[in-house]
């Protein structure tokens, strides 16, 4: 099994700042150019967990960029280029303020909403007499603010994005023009490997008064799929969905006892259970885009990663 890559630390050329968020260094160039490396780092419950994974960076790297390519035909999105398993280079935009969380079923956090009794999400009217993951009569758009590092997203109505004037009008219309046209596609594409995407998150940003989609795309960090084989046969029973995403991260961690609160530890991350884990991101990006994984060359990684960003920067004349 390859090292994991917890942290880096380059000075590419024309470098203005560096931001090490919970999974992704991000580095700013001059030119209003970004190279963002996807680590290895791993995050639950708004932690980041002591050990990294080997070659989860690599999966959300190229699931993301993979589904880039795919969508660039619909909606601008920011990559310039993907010279490294881990690596994307693209266009530094002005992120929104807000994501845009789309939802296909009634599962999870909204879920738990409706049987506390509530009919409104984010100001969108759910049907009464809905079953947990019933699927919804059309995708329904429930936003959310994006929190300041250690705080936690909260929900937020289109009615009050506009009223607190996170973002114009004219540009909210765009973003869930947007975010209907790439949900539509994920599914589709989600249907062709036997998936159902469920729900999932989209950022934009703005560059040059032009509306970019940004970060990971339908990653199972920022998705969550159920298989379809067995889904109506389970929805029909009551029965809990066979899911692909990092859910089983999670009930990892709540078996053990933690769940982010003060006071909780992490609980200890034996050698076992970080390859168990590596290898469950691998099975999710064979599922996801329906091609064998094939590990990068763990020899040298940093080594590897600084050659091939340098080299797109002068190939893409960004230096």
């Amino acid at each position: 099994m390859s090292k994991a890559i917890a942290k880096t630390n380059y000075k590419f050329p024309n470098q203005t700042n560096v931001y090490h968020g919970k999974v992704r260094d991000v580095y700013s160039l001059a030119n209003d150019v970004l190279v963002m490396i996807v680590s290895d780092r791993i995050s639950a419950f708004d932690v980041v967990l002591p050990k990294g994974i080997p070659y989860k960076g690599q999966v959300l790297n190229q699931i993301a960029a993979k589904f880039l390519d795919s969508t660039r035909h619909l909606v601008p999105n920011w990559s310039i280029d993907s010279p490294d398993p881990m690596v994307t280079v693209g266009h530094k935009c002005e992120p929104f303020s807000i994501e845009m969380i789309i939802r296909g079923y009634l599962t999870g956090s909204a879920w738990r909403e409706y049987k506390k009794g509530a009919r409104k999400i984010c100001g969108v009217q759910i049907p009464e007499g809905m079953k947990e993951h019933q699927a919804f009569p059309k995708p329904i758009i429930t936003p959310s603010t994006k929190a300041e590092q250690g705080e936690h997203d909260e929900n937020i109505s289109r009615e009050e994005i506009l009223k607190q004037g996170l973002v114009s009008e004219g540009d909210y219309k765009i973003l869930e023009e947007y975010t209907y046209k790439l949900f539509e596609e994920g599914t589709k594409m989600a249907s062709d490997r036997g998936l159902i995407l469920v729900d999932t998150k989209y950022e934009f940003g703005k560059k040059d008064g032009k509306i970019y989609l940004i970060d990971e795309v339908h990653t199972p960090d920022s998705s969550r799929y159920f298989y379809s084989d067995g889904y109506q046969d389970r929805f029909d029973r009551g029965e809990p969905q066979r899911q692909l995403s990092k859910e089983f991260v999670r009930e990892w961690l709540m078996e053990n006892g933690f769940m982010g609160n003060p006071g909780q530890k992490v609980p200890e991350m034996s050698d076992e259970i970080v390859n168990s884990i590596s290898n469950r991101y691998i099975e999710l990006y064979e599922h996801i885009i329906g091609e064998k994984f094939i590990p990068a060359n763990g020899k040298d990684a940093e080594q590897r990663i600084e050659r091939n960003v340098l080299e797109s920067l002068k190939r893409n004349k960004l230096v």
